[in-house]
């Protein structure tokens, strides 16, 4: 699901599409990116003879981005049951094998 599906199932967006020739976007381009930044916008296609050659969108929220990754991985990673994560894995104490032994 995309990122704009996602927020307009959220009820964060109402979907606002519009389609500007290269020339009326030419003419319009610092009032439309303002209306894309304020999220007035969810889409806006350019034509160029009758065929869309760019689809801007606006950025995400950064604070839905926040809310959106936090908790992202929840549930990924398994223990086994009783298994303690605080246990120490090694049987044997670590040592440094790689310095000379002074006597």
């Amino acid at each position: 699901m995309s990122d704009m599906n996602d927020r307009l199932h959220h009820g964060d967006a109402v979907p606002h599409v519009q389609t500007f020739t290269a020339i009326d976007f030419k003419a319009k381009c610092l009032e439309i990116l303002d209306r894309l930044a304020a999220h007035e916008l969810t889409r806006v296609s350019i034509t160029k003879r009758g065929k869309v050659v760019a689809v801007l969108i606006p950025p995400d929220d950064p604070d839905w981005a926040i809310r959106e990754l936090h908790g992202f991985m929840r549930g990924s990673v398994v223990t086994p049951p009783g298994f303690d994560l605080t246990a120490p894995i090694l049987d044997e104490p670590l040592s440094d094998d790689s310095r000379p032994n002074s006597a």
